[in-house]
């Protein structure tokens, strides 16, 4: 299978790549610089020069491949509101150039979105969808990819926890390791009786793999430190 990879030289996309090829697929990964390009060469991936914001740099990268995984995102927390609606209509473009083809298109999104909207103490599960007026901001991603199950997509979602970790890099918990370094103490809300999923880097990529060959049309997955994982559909 040839697959579009957004976000291939990120923590996670680069792993997703190297696992993609490793299974036997064709990548073809988005690179928006010289540095990226080059990134995803070495990694032994086709380069296809576009960006979040040149949507028909995305269209075009979908309709010439037989699958999507969307792991791009801009990671801009002084507006997160703007990097959502770019993720939006990201999703959108991908989305209408793969309309009744059938072909699987895999985006990313997170456990911690479920505490928007969730009452506090109760579990979140894959069947959890938010409505349009959830004040989550990549919900709005998350409904649209669910709703091309319905226009001949095979759409799903991944969920990662809020901590992706693996070998040399740690995602948030470097910066959780460091401020514990900085300040002498590691830190806890209230009585610590909090908990966060947490996720080895090379299990979320086997699981955008697995979502990517295996997941039903209109079906979300989530992905915690235990190697199991479930592709259900979503209540739509």
């Amino acid at each position: 299978m040839r697959v579009f990879v957004t976000g291939a030289t990120g923590f996670t996309g680069s792993a997703v790549v190297r696992e993609l090829i490793e299974v036997g697929h064709q990548v073809l990964g988005l690179a928006r610089s010289d540095a990226a390009e080059a990134l995803i060469a070495s990694a032994g991936a086709e380069v296809h020069c576009g960006s979040l914001d040149d949507l028909d740099s995305l269209r075009s990268g979908a309709a010439s491949s037989d699958g999507v995984i969307h792991l791009a995102f801009i990671h801009d927390f002084s507006d997160y509101e703007g990097a959502a609606r770019t993720d939006q209509r990201a999703v959108q473009a991908i989305g209408a150039a793969l309309e009744g083809s059938g072909k699987p298109f895999v985006i990313t999104s997170g456990t911690m979105m479920l505490t928007f909207f969730l009452p506090p103490g109760r579990l979140g599960t894959e069947k959890d969808v938010a409505d349009a007026g959830s004040v989550a901001p990549r919900v709005a991603s998350e409904n649209a990819a669910l709703a091309l199950a319905e226009r001949g997509v095979r759409s799903s979602v991944v969920r990662l926890s809020p901590s992706v970790h693996g070998e040399g890099r740690s995602g948030f918990v470097e910066v959780l390791i460091s401020i514990a370094r900085e300040k002498g103490v590691s830190g806890y809300v209230g009585d610590g009786s909090n908990r966060w999923p947490a996720v080895h880097q090379l299990d979320a990529a086997h699981l955008f793999c697995l979502a990517l060959e295996k997941a039903p049309a209109g079906s979300c997955c989530m992905r915690s430190r235990t190697r199991a994982c479930r592709l259900v559909s979503s209540p739509r």
